[in-house]
């Protein structure tokens, strides 16, 4: 396995200069737990990844000034402190915080961490072109031109006070889902000395309980625990149960699912194959655990791109499709629901809407096909040729096999590419890859709609080129755009009236189809005798440092 080392960090690992670390003790400590998936999903920069694959992982490498809490189901929502002492309260009419950090905490590399470190992390931040740089971080001072001129990015509202251990920021507005965004992985805090590019395979140093020993796209991931760590905070960061966290790649869905079988492998990342759920789940019904997600399964559509700048097109897509035979192929009644909307169920301001289905209202009953041709004959877009790009593996092939079918008998003449799921995600992003049509997902980065519907289909989101521009669709609508933030403002004093804007803006972007809701999953975590204390959070799903192994 190639090794990728960072400077000194490398070279005390490699000499076996790290401190004695005072390791916890106790019957369940100590082992290595074993996950595994088909592929890698991209850099393992915090500030740049944004993959449920990943996110799961930066939670116990890295730590924000804010957390998450490390616990099981919706009590995971709850913001707790982490590298700061405590949950300031904000000042100058919510525009103004002050944080003071905790004392004493060192990255894996040694290095102690400063309030300096800090401020350069969020100048960072929009150096390396973060995807939500231009919808979150830009509240504060100094943000929106940060966006415009990442290069020469200054940052005037983060102020940094190492001598009393302090970091201020000034926003340009009250912002209520301001301490959710500095809780998610694009908070984590690095050294100040990280370059101000995305780092890819090279692992940067963070304070979680564990650090990044190796990383090869091929092959896998190899986390051992951070011999500079002390636990601060259980509810923010707590010891880790397992020594050691290996994460390897390469073998498909249905070898993941043999393996964990003979025990070869704990857990896996992707989903069952539907021709092995019953087994799953009739021989090894302890461990198959299921939970309900904050997530959608969709078809992103090109508006500025034929035959899907088309309205008529994309609306033709939405009624055409049979959600209850994509449901099938994810696996079934009992791990998907079909849907219309950008909402899920759950998810503050949803209100069931689906004009797609042949008895429109509030829930999905059966394609609309006749609707759908009448809308292509309208459109004058049949006989196109129409790409679709999904991933190698199912469901997302399955689901591309599907929709080509559709596709075609719409009228179009449909292909499907599938790619490796390492680069589709970025590869739908980028508007040189001049993608008509992609299967892809999406699942909630903390609890808000805003998170949904502000993040994937502002305007200031999109970005033409870029890698990072996670509105795919390239959709841009001042008026809902003007609706979001009134709805964004309004939550600040009024949470329900909010949500009714909300409910609203959801009906809105349904309505113009830049992207066709599918199905709201469940997840099916499928783990091997090993495995004790299988802890599923609301915020990050399966914690693999949280469990044991026997």
């Amino acid at each position: 396995m190639r090794l990728h080392r960072i400077g000194a960090l490398a070279a005390a690992f490699v000499l076996g200069a790290f401190p004695a670390m005072a390791a916890p003790s106790g019957p369940h400590y100590g082992g290595t737990i074993r996950l595994v998936a088909a592929a890698a999903e991209g850099t393992m920069d915090p500030q740049v990844n944004y993959t449920l694959k990943y996110w799961q992982l930066f939670p116990f490498l890295y730590d924000g000034l804010v957390t998450f809490k490390k616990a099981g189901g919706t009590d995971a929502f709850t913001i707790v402190p982490d590298l700061a002492e405590s949950i300031p309260t904000p000042a100058d009419g919510g525009k103004t915080y002050v944080f003071t950090l905790r004392k004493g905490i060192k990255f894996s590399n040694g290095q102690t961490l400063t309030a300096d470190d800090v401020r350069a992390t969020f100048v960072r931040l929009f150096k390396v072109l973060n995807p939500n740089a231009g919808a979150w971080y830009n509240v504060i001072e100094g943000g929106d031109a940060c966006v415009k001129t990442p290069a020469s990015c200054t940052l005037p509202g983060v102020v940094a006070d190492d001598a009393a251990g302090t970091v201020t920021f000034h926003l340009v507005q009250p912002d209520s889902e301001f301490l959710d965004q500095l809780a998610v992985p694009f908070g984590s805090i690095v050294p100040a000395s990280t370059p101000a590019k995305d780092m890819g395979t090279t692992p940067i140093p963070g304070t979680g309980a564990y650090m990044i020993k190796s990383y090869d796209p091929n092959r896998g991931i190899v986390m051992v625990r951070n011999p500079y760590f002390k636990q601060w905070s259980a509810d923010a960061q707590p010891w880790g149960y397992v020594d050691e966290i290996d994460y390897n790649f390469g073998l498909t869905p249905d070898a993941q699912v043999t393996a964990i079988e003979n025990g070869q492998d704990d857990w896996m990342f992707d989903n069952i194959p539907v021709d092995r759920l019953n087994e799953v789940a009739t021989r090894y019904t302890k461990q198959l655990h299921l939970n309900p997600l904050l997530a959608y399964f969709y078809l992103t559509l090109n508006v500025n791109l034929a035959p899907f700048s088309n309205e008529d097109a994309r609306l033709a897509v939405a009624y055409a499709i049979n959600r209850a035979d994509l449901v099938k192929l994810y696996g079934g009644p009992a791990l998907a629901t079909p849907s219309c909307q950008v909402l899920p169920p759950g998810m503050p301001g949803y209100a069931p809407y689906c004009p797609y289905t042949m008895n429109p209202g509030s829930k999905w009953s059966a394609p609309d096909m006749a609707k759908a041709k009448a809308l292509m004959a309208k459109s004058g877009t049949a006989g196109q040729a129409v790409t679709i790009i999904t991933q190698t593996i199912d469901p997302y092939r399955a689901i591309g096999v599907y929709l080509q079918s559709v596709l075609n008998e719409l009228g179009y003449k449909a292909s499907v590419k599938a790619i490796s799921p390492d680069i589709e995600f970025t590869y739908l992003q980028n508007t040189k890859n001049k993608v008509q049509i992609g299967v892809t997902d999406w699942y909630q980065d903390y609890p808000a709609p805003s998170d949904f519907l502000n993040v994937l289909y502002s305007c200031a989101n999109f970005h033409p080129g870029s890698d990072t521009s996670i509105n795919m669709p390239g959709f841009c609508d001042k008026s809902i755009d003007a609706e979001m933030q009134k709805a964004m403002t309004l939550s600040l004093t009024d949470a329900a009236g909010a949500n009714k804007i909300w409910a609203q803006v959801d009906r809105m972007v349904t309505d113009q189809s830049p992207t066709v809701t599918m199905f709201n999953p469940k997840h099916a975590d499928f783990v091997s005798k090993r495995v004790g204390n299988f802890v599923f959070s609301g915020q990050v799903y399966f914690q693999p440092e949280l469990a044991w192994v026997k």
